[in-house]
C-alpha cells in the first residue's frame, strides 16, 4: 500500500503545482511524465498517480461545484491550496473510483493534510469528503 500512498502523494503535488502556476492539470502530468523519462534522478509517475489525475481532470467541474456546495462558509478561493487539492483528490478517488475503500480515502487524504496543511485543514477535509462520502449513492445517481 505504500506505493498507492506515494502515488496519492504524486497526484496531489501535481495537482497543487497546477493550480499555483493556473496550468492545466494534464500538462502538469505530462511534464512530470517527461521528466522522470529524462532525468534518471526522478521516481516514475506510476500508472496509479496518471489514474488519479486524468480522472480528476475528466470531472473536475463537478468535483469542484460539490466542494463548493458543501464547504460551509468555504469558497473555493478562500481555502488554501493545499486543502483544495486535496478535497479535489480526494472527491475524485471517494466518488468515481471503486478501488478504494472510502474509510482508506478520507484517511489518506487527512494524513496528507497533516503532512503538508495546517492544523485546522485535516478536520476541515476529514468532515467535508465525510459528507460527500455520505451523499455517495445520490451523487453517483446524478452522474448516471
Amino acid at each position: 500500500m505504500a506505493a498507492r500512498n506515494t502515488a496519492r502523494k504524486r497526484a496531489f503535488q501535481i495537482l497543487f503545482e497546477a493550480d499555483q502556476r493556473g496550468t492545466d492539470v494534464l500538462t502538469v502530468l505530462a511534464d512530470w511524465v517527461r521528466h522522470s523519462r529524462s532525468d534518471t534522478r526522478q521516481p516514475p509517475v506510476s500508472e496509479f498517480t496518471m489514474q488519479l489525475v486524468e480522472g480528476y481532470a475528466e470531472n473536475a467541474r463537478r468535483i469542484d461545484e460539490l466542494i463548493a456546495q458543501y464547504a460551509v462558509d468555504w469558497t473555493l478561493d478562500r481555502m488554501p491550496v493545499v486543502d483544495r487539492n486535496l478535497l479535489r483528490l480526494g472527491a475524485y478517488e471517494l466518488i468515481w473510483e471503486d478501488g478504494t475503500p472510502d474509510a482508506v480515502v478520507l484517511d489518506e487524504a487527512v494524513q496528507l493534510a497533516k503532512e503538508f496543511s495546517t492544523d485546522e485543514s485535516p478536520a476541515f477535509i476529514n468532515g467535508l469528503l465525510g459528507r460527500l462520502k455520505d451523499l455517495k449513492p445520490s451523487l453517483r445517481r446524478e452522474e448516471a
